[in-house]
């Protein structure tokens, strides 16, 4: 298929896809929705995914929807799914957004359904690796309420749907069959590690500058309380301030040679003005990659970065402590102190989140006791995500920051 321009030329949908082809549609989400997994059945389905998200803003709104039909980031060591494997082919049967009401509870509130389209169209066919826009469409979005996003998926057996695997940051709720249009929980359950979702979720809005967070499960968010927007992304994006845009790409277990394939999750790194890239506690882990393969596949990444935009400003963090021991330490420190003293060719400014986490030297691998998910799990809590997201706004204001808060 093939659209206009303006000016009356032709261009095709791959060339018209991505978000920068829409600048006017920033991310109305602090909540990640990449995909690290991908849907593999014996049988074919039919199947409804509804959804509740916080939104940045209330109010009228004016909702666009983009999304990328591949898999971001590897999942485990790869066995079911791989960083930029194509989706298989699938369709939207239907898709509604409505408003969510207060309380996610797998209901919609009454009359409120607004029926999201595809060229004007209510269904759409989704081919391997696919990106696509949807149709605007418009919501009234009481302060408060929280966005329902529903959407009925059809495919054939075998690998289909990305998705997002990790613990529900968010509710879900999923059912058998076409029930997209209905307002009741009728056959819904609770959906657990399924997050089915567009790629990025767009609200028109005008923003000074919108930022990118790359990242693996810690930006994501994992662990941090469900429907609570407790992990760092959403606290700077709330200390921010509706000024600025924020797409969080953070995806769990993601890597940053995950990201140096060159596929759909640099494609998404590549569409801000300013990106934060926190990666490296995977690739030094589950990946057994050397200090030196993190730091060429970090180069990597900036590289392709700065080629694609070179007004791109690019922000490195230093990996954050996971409590590493033996050879994974040494790379560790060895990692940081490299983007401490000497970061890759392209990186504008460092931000060193490791020196939030850490606990007092010479501990400074292991992450401080109180700012981990549990005793054994390393993952950042909700009291961490404060504390990450203070200190970054703190520095982001010293090194640049133009506007707090607000529309400029």
């Amino acid at each position: 298929m093939n659209i206009q321009e303006d000016s009356g030329k032709e261009i095709s949908d791959t060339e018209n896809s991505g978000v920068l082809s829409q600048p006017e549609f920033t991310s109305a989400t602090a909540l990640s929705t990449a995909a690290n997994y991908i849907m593999n059945s014996s049988e074919p389905f039919t199947r409804t995914y509804r959804t509740y998200i916080r939104l940045r803003e209330n109010g009228r709104l004016t909702l666009k929807f983009w999304h990328s039909n591949a898999v971001d980031s590897t999942w485990d060591l790869g066995a079911e799914s791989r960083a930029s494997e194509p989706g298989g082919a699938w369709s939207i049967e239907a898709a509604y957004i409505a408003d969510g009401g207060t309380v996610p509870d797998g209901t919609v509130v009454s009359g409120s359904q607004v029926p999201v389209t595809f060229g004007g169209e209510a269904s759409r066919l989704v081919e391997p690796g696919e990106q696509f826009w949807s149709d605007e469409a418009l919501l009234e979005l009481p302060e408060g309420h929280v966005l329902a996003f529903t959407w009925t998926l059809k495919a054939a057996a075998g690998k289909s749907i990305p998705f997002n695997v990790e613990g529900m940051l968010v509710s879900g709720y999923d059912a058998p069959g076409h029930l997209a249009a209905q307002e009741s929980a009728a056959a819904f359950n609770e959906s657990d590690k399924l997050l089915v979702l567009p790629s990025f979720l767009g609200y028109r809005a005008e923003v000074t500058k919108k930022l990118v967070f790359l990242g693996d499960s810690i930006t994501q968010g994992v662990r941090t309380a469900k429907n609570e927007y407790a992990y760092w992304a959403a606290r700077i994006a709330e200390g921010l301030g509706t000024g600025y845009g924020l797409w969080n790409i953070g995806s769990g277990w993601g890597r940053a040679y995950d990201v140096a394939t060159d596929g759909a999750w640099l494609d998404k790194a590549k569409q801000g003005d300013e990106l934060l890239i926190v990666l490296g506690v995977n690739d030094l882990d589950i990946g057994q990659r050397s200090a030196e393969e993190l730091l060429a596949d970090l180069t990597h990444i900036i590289s392709e970065i700065k080629e694609a935009r070179p007004e791109t400003a690019v922000i490195l963090s230093t990996v954050p402590p996971f409590n590493f021991e033996g050879a994974r330490e040494t790379a560790w420190r060895t990692v940081n102190a490299a983007i401490l003293n000497s970061p890759p060719a392209g990186v504008d400014r460092v931000f060193d989140i490791a020196a939030v986490l850490s606990a007092p030297a010479p501990e400074e691998h292991r992450i401080r006791p109180e700012y981990m998910s549990d005793e054994f799990d390393p993952h950042p809590n909700g009291t961490a995500g404060k504390a990450v997201a203070d200190a970054f706004l703190a520095w982001y204001g010293e090194s640049g920051k133009s506007a707090s808060s607000g529309r400029p």
